[in-house]
């Protein structure tokens, strides 16, 4: 793409009325979506011909005769309308797939322009186990950083904690009136959890805002107060409460792996608070309004009447009436932080979609506050359903918890392998007989990735179905079916005893004799547009569907194409090349996307 795009930049630039335009033309070069018409197709001679007012086919056949000599484009020629399809020669990718296979980074260069990015991301509520609703902002989160890291930048991951709301009133609340104290001795992890949910039952809350809960919810909320007004009883509490709270998010981040660099919870801003209103107030961004004070709405109005209210959005409320602080007060203070800490080009927040009147209302008033040069993106995702498109719960109708989602998927991973080992001895095929210790790394490896990519592979602004049989399947665009193209690449060096090292110090030519080899050769030099356009749109699915497009060319080539029995020793050799690095990307590619592989499935 990046040859393509230097090779018709400056005849673009030298034919366009305006050459501001240029780079959207450049992007109007893509991937051919059939290869009997070639390799990539150009379609901005239509665009280029409407501005010029010219005939689409005339610009097309114009720009072609002002292509210069060049040993890689085998020919470019002019179909339907005005489309330019570009076809490469099989020598120049032949020696292009070589090169990247004895490059570490597979042919990636770092971005042209490296960036800082925030990236807020998990946020959970600390007082209880995470559940399900964490799942999505936790996974997407981490593929962006690891995405955009691999591409240059520098990343700054935070997991901006829900450390300092009612939830913390619910506990304790739990604690002065419910709790085991024994039971709390010997694992007060285990103890808060159950405190939690033995108070929202006691109260009936079923929501996630703890809106309501009668007499119980009330008696909470006048502890959260206490601890808000800094009570020495209640903060003393919560300080003895937050290593437990903390200690329950580790495990599951461990078996995730994931890893934020930081953990700034509402607590660490609750102290910022009140300067960030009063700044807000003295540089006339925020109004005082009925005994509270709002800042604007994103088109900078508050609305006074209720025809106006009507109309518009509503502002966001910054202090209440009885002096309290809000979300939007704590978001302000932590972009100040943010801001002046690590000094950003970009804050992405990964919070899912219906939290988009929020952000657009917090960006704004974050431009109008003097971040005007900052990019901020609301990374926002659908929600995850069962298979009866309601959001996904529990059989009795609670939040699913985390850590039971995979344990159930470890589960199924291992039937899921044990039974591939089954059928595959039953049909004499050689199979190792691995240890429990290995069977358990497949099974984790196969289950958890199972989870992520499921969640990866759609486009992340849509919902989702959670089904395990789908997740699992050895078939269709899934991880276990990446991973297992992954370890049957490995297993072809395996059964031909093949010196890896002496391998890799001298690799061999690569030759392309068939259409097979040709496709993948194509689809593997396509890897870094993938990372690039993921990065660049903050979209992971990039990946997962360049995945299965590499997948299924490997599959064709398998089935068409020897490998250990190739008729020559020379043509073996530069299949061995291919699988190799069909091996290695699909490693990096999961990499990427938090995904691990293993060596046998």
């Amino acid at each position: 793409m990046s040859a393509f795009r230097e090779l018709f930049e400056p005849i673009l630039t030298e034919l366009a009325a305006d050459r501001a335009k240029v780079p959207d033309y450049l992007a109007m070069i893509k991937p051919a979506a059939n290869a009997d018409h070639g390799d990539y197709q150009a379609n901005f001679a239509m665009a280029l011909g409407k501005a010029l007012g010219q005939k689409p086919q005339d610009v097309a056949k114009a720009i072609i005769a002002k292509l210069p000599p060049n040993e890689w484009l085998e020919s470019a020629t002019v179909a339907g309308p005005g489309f330019i399809n570009l076809k490469l020669k099989s020598a120049y990718l032949a020696d292009r797939v070589r090169q990247i296979a004895q490059d570490t980074r597979l042919g990636v260069t770092p971005a042209a322009k490296l960036r800082t990015f925030v990236i807020d991301y998990s946020g959970p509520n600390v007082a209880k186990p995470l559940h399900v609703g964490h799942l999505r902002s936790t996974i997407i989160g981490d593929a962006l950083v690891r995405i955009l890291r691999f591409c240059g930048h520098t990343v700054i991951g935070d997991n901006h904690l829900g450390d300092w709301g009612t939830q913390f009133g619910i506990l304790i609340y739990g604690y002065k009136h419910h709790r085991d104290e024994a039971a709390f001795q010997v694992d007060p992890v285990k103890e808060l959890a159950r405190l939690y949910i033995h108070v929202r039952n006691l109260a009936k809350v079923t929501g996630e805002e703890d809106e309501g809960g009668g007499e119980v919810m009330e008696a909470c909320r006048a502890e959260t107060a206490k601890l808000h007004a800094g009570g020495e009883e209640n903060v003393g509490l919560w300080k003895k409460f937050m290593p437990a709270c903390l200690e329950m998010l580790r495990p599951i981040y461990d078996r995730l792996d994931v890893k934020i660099d930081h953990a700034l919870g509402e607590s660490f801003y609750n102290p910022m608070l009140a300067a960030v209103v009063d700044d807000l107030l003295a540089k006339g961004i925020a109004v005082e309004s009925k005994g509270a004070v709002v800042v604007p709405n994103a088109k900078g109005v508050v609305p006074q009447n209720d025809e106006q209210q009507a109309k518009e959005e509503p502002p966001a409320l910054i202090r209440k009436r009885d002096g309290a602080f809000t979300y939007t007060t704590t978001d302000l203070a932590t972009i100040k932080y943010r801001a002046d800490t690590w000094k950003p080009d970009a804050m992405l927040y990964v919070v899912d979609a219906r939290q988009a009147l929020h952000f657009k209302t917090l960006f704004a008033n974050a431009k109008r506050w003097g971040y005007d040069n900052t990019e901020f993106q609301h990374i926002a995702f659908g929600s995850i359903l069962g298979r009866d498109k309601k959001p996904y719960r529990t059989r009795d109708g609670g939040t699913v918890e985390l850590s039971a989602l995979l344990d159930e998927a470890a589960k199924l991973g291992l039937q899921g392998y044990e039974a591939s080992y089954a059928e595959r001895t039953t049909h004499g095929h050689e199979v190792a007989e691995l240890s429990p210790a290995v069977k358990r790394e497949i099974a984790e490896t196969v289950g958890y990735g199972a989870v992520k990519y499921a969640d990866l592979s759609g486009n992340r602004t849509s919902d989702y179905i959670f089904d395990y049989d789908k997740m699992l399947a050895l078939e269709g665009n899934t991880a276990t079916y990446m991973q297992y193209a992954y370890a049957r690449c490995r297993s072809i060096f395996r059964k031909g005893e093949i010196d890896e090292t002496a391998f890799h110090a001298k690799l061999p030519a690569v030759v392309i004799t068939t259409p097979q080899e040709r496709a993948l050769v194509v689809q593997l030099l396509k890897l870094p547009e993938a990372i690039e356009s993921a990065a660049t749109e903050y979209l992971p699915h990039h990946l997962t569907g360049y995945l299965w497009d590499l997948a299924k060319a490997y599959s064709v080539f398998f089935e068409a194409c020897q490998v250990l029995k190739a008729e020559t020793p020379e043509l073996r050799d530069s299949r061995l090349v291919l699988v190799d690095l069909v091996a290695r990307v699909i490693r990096q590619v999961l990499n990427l996307l938090g995904i691990r592989t293993v060596e046998r499935m």
